[in-house]
């Protein structure tokens, strides 16, 4: 139980309703053990002693438990299935506001798909356990002991008969729970893997036809789900062994019963109808220990699903804030490394290497370099994306770790190389990291990412809803809406990671134009592959390996002939010789 006590948090502050609906559980399973005791009296009392005046009583007694028996049932179900919906509205919630918080690291390597599968199964799990695995639980211990003091108030030694094959019951009981909790474990993370590949298949199905790869997709999935397929056929196997012989040893029991108890009968030490009461309370026992398997089932279903949730809610939180940050509506902009290292993992070389360099209020700062030379990195410390193993970085002086989160990222402008979109209005869209920004303040946000004009050439032009991301727009008019999302927020930093890599150079430059309005007054860095946007930044710093090789602006480093000199003329050279040619 120790997966239950600790998300104990999620259901015990509704335990109200688990507990009300178990008070009329116990009615429920009262009513039920009076049926046998009904039945006897019938046998006993008015048909063997022929007291038929009784019938009208006896019917309208089995008319009126009934009724409320149904009435208390009703009640039980609601109140415990309501504990369930409310307990995991609560824990979904958590472990959503969890996915929010952490860090990059994290989703390096977590899986989509075994994620999705964790919010929607791995929680579905535990509530039905919640919802109905407590109350049947209650309802096995209830109805067999309930059972067992009316069958000794009958006869003591037919009970102890009875009851002699449940002891080896409860064993099979016990190994069937330890064989098939590790079953439905990998039946978990068998269904998450397959979520992965159908959601990777999906995310890249533009990628799979383009390369004629269905083929291949075809046969991943089909290894995926065999996979699932054979968790679930072991699963199976492990039932099929044990539940027959649970149902074998639960008959014993009825044989022995019908026995010792009709020799008792004969004896005239039992009645007739307390045999035939006898008969129906041992199936009360029986049947709650044959399912039990079920209840055992849930159990470890829900456990298996609760120790999967529980991976998520104890995973760290490594990027955290101070007791007291400094909040702040604005900043200055200023930026500073001071020989600054970062390194993903214990295995990896490091991604940087003590980069220093001071950016003033206002500049613009270029960063060129080959892929995997560290460019985004640079720039994702600034938010705080990752944490440095080495170095300080600060902010209008401050150190990042003094500010607040919200601060620091509310004050920075992401343009990522890969715009990503959400289902939703382009309105919506562009004031996505600011929602009190009124429709001037969006439209002007378009105007400057140069992408007004074709807005308003959709159907419903700032209304208009974009498909899943962002579907529907060509790759340049994403990535201007990307623009403007991040112009809308007004950042003190804005950082433009490649940021006019998916539009033509005649888009690109009108860009770029428009951009000069924009950058003014704030602090920018500028990732790019192409000179003609880095040509205009106040520095330029040329990395390679995760270190600054050159630094400088874009004529002096023209002069060193080096690296960027390397990088400018393949992509002018040939340029200019066309233009001489032509003149």
């Amino acid at each position: 139980m120790e997966t239950f006590k600790r998300l104990k948090q999620f259901y015990w502050p509704y335990r109200n309703y688990f507990f009300i609906s178990l008070a009329f559980l116990l009615l429920v399973t009262g009513i039920t053990v009076l049926y046998p005791i009904i039945l006897q009296i019938t046998i006993d009392d008015v048909v063997l002693r022929r007291k038929y005046s009784w019938i009208p009583i006896l019917a309208l007694s089995f008319v009126s438990l009934m009724a409320v028996k149904g009435f208390a049932t009703y009640i039980n179900q609601y109140l415990g299935d309501l504990f369930g919906i409310i307990s995991v509205y609560k824990l979904r919630n958590s472990l959503y506001e969890k996915l929010q918080y952490l860090p990059y690291r994290y989703y390096d390597n977590a899986k989509t798909g075994d994620l999705m599968s964790r919010l929607t199964a791995d929680v579905e799990g535990f509530r039905f356990f919640l919802s109905y695995g407590f109350s049947e639980l209650l309802r096995f211990f209830l109805l067999i002991g309930i059972s067992l003091g009316v069958m000794f108030y009958y006869s003591a030694s037919l009970t102890l008969v009875t009851i002699l094959a449940l002891p080896f019951l409860a064993i099979v009981v016990y190994k069937f729970d330890r064989a098939v909790h590790p079953a439905f474990r990998g039946i978990r993370k068998s269904f998450g893997k397959l979520n992965t590949n159908v959601q990777e298949n999906i995310s890249g199905i533009n990628t799979v036809k383009s390369l004629s790869r269905e083929d291949f997709e075809i046969g991943k999935f089909n290894r995926s789900n065999n996979d699932y397929k054979d968790q679930y056929l072991f699963t199976s196997d492990i039932w099929a062994k044990y539940f027959p012989l649970m149902e074998f040893i639960g008959n014993l029991s009825v044989v022995l019963l019908l026995s010792y108890g009709g020799y008792l009968v004969i004896d005239d030490s039992l009645k007739l109808g307390e045999l035939v009461a006898f008969y129906s309370l041992v199936w009360y026992i029986i049947w709650p220990i044959v399912n039990l398997g079920f209840v055992i089932n849930m159990f470890s279903q829900a456990k298996a699903s609760g120790e999967r949730l529980l991976e998520v809610l104890d995973e760290k939180q490594e990027i955290a804030e101070r007791n007291h940050p400094i909040v702040k509506s604005s900043l200055l902009g200023e930026v500073e490394f001071r020989n600054v290292t970062l390194t993903y993992s214990e295995d990896d070389q490091p991604a940087l290497k003590n980069i220093s360099f001071h950016a003033r209020p206002g500049k613009v700062i270029g960063l060129i370099g080959p892929t995997g030379s560290g460019k985004t990195s640079l720039t994702q410390l600034i938010t705080r994306f990752y944490e440095p193993e080495g170095g300080d970085i600060y902010i209008d002086g401050h150190l990042i770790t003094q500010y607040s989160l919200e601060t620091l990222r509310s004050n920075i402008g992401f343009v990522l190389q890969e715009s990503f979109l959400f289902s939703s209005s382009i309105k919506a869209g562009i004031s996505y990291g600011n929602p009190d920004a009124t429709m001037d303040q969006i439209i002007d946000a378009a105007k400057r990412a140069q992408a007004h004009e074709f807005i308003m050439e959709l159907p419903n032009g700032y209304d208009t809803v974009l498909g899943e991301r962002g579907n529907g727009l060509s790759g340049g008019q994403k990535q201007r809406i990307a623009i403007a999302r991040a112009i809308c927020i007004n950042p003190s930093i804005l950082v433009l990671d490649d940021a006019t890599s998916a539009v033509d150079m005649e888009t690109e430059f009108r860009i770029q134009d428009a951009l000069i309005e924009v950058m003014k007054g704030r602090t920018t860095f500028i990732i790019a592959h192409r000179i003609s946007s880095l040509k205009h930044a106040d520095e330029i710093l040329v990395l390679d390996h995760g270190e600054v090789v050159e630094r400088g602006t874009h004529h002096e480093l023209l002069q060193s002939g080096s690296y960027y000199r390397r990088i400018y003329d393949i992509q002018y050279k040939d340029r200019e010789k066309v233009l001489l040619e032509s003149k």
